[in-house]
């Protein structure tokens, strides 16, 4: 399982169309043989297993300092947990909402989160390289790079028609890369001991 992902992120990665193109053959041939998404793999197989990683990375990236505190690891992997969790589950949502009211397409929420969770592979592939190795942070302008996934995914995989995928393209872009953050910011307001 762990090997498929870091497959798919190494394929998302490098050559998005080409990975946005073999999702969309998977997807269409699970369609053809059961009549819906496998939308249960895609959670078990790599949305599950990846937000894991990213909830232990955030446990020992406070592990390894030098003034070792199980609170603050415990706080961290809350945080961590709850901000990517919910902020996959609501851009999904709003992303599922937008496809309806701008795009006038039949709403699909498994759909919108099969997208979203492959189109967040570079954030999440960040965020761990980030929380294991501090020194990195520089790296986090290569999340811009989430653009183009998105803009690669969505006439292949979305099936957008190419005069709205610029509006598309900046709105799912928008709403991966913020909402987990926003609900971080949200989480550590309302509780400012987790912080």
């Amino acid at each position: 399982m762990y090997k498929e992902i870091v497959k798919l992120v190494i394929m998302m990665i490098s050559q998005p169309t080409k990975t946005w193109k073999m999702l969309q053959e998977r997807r269409e041939k699970d369609e053809q043989e059961t009549g819906s998404i496998r939308y249960e793999a895609f959670q078990s197989d790599y949305l599950y297993p990846f937000i894991g990683i990213l909830t232990v990375a955030a446990f020992f990236s406070v592990c390894t300092r030098q003034e070792f505190d199980i609170e603050q690891a415990l706080k961290s992997a809350i945080v961590t947990f709850v901000s990517t969790f919910g902020g996959f589950y609501l851009a999904s949502y709003l992303l599922n909402e937008l496809w309806q009211g701008f795009f006038k397409k039949e709403k699909n929420l498994p759909l919108c989160q099969m997208f979203v969770g492959f189109s967040s592979v570079l954030m999440f592939t960040l965020d761990i390289v980030w929380m294991l190795l501090p020194d990195f942070f520089f790296l986090y302008i290569f999340i811009v790079y989430t653009f183009y996934i998105v803009w690669e995914g969505s006439t292949v995989f979305m099936q957008i028609e190419e005069a709205a995928q610029m509006k598309f393209t900046v709105f799912a872009s928008v709403l991966i890369i913020a909402m987990p953050h926003l609900i971080e910011k949200v989480l550590i307001l309302l509780m400012p001991g987790l912080r």
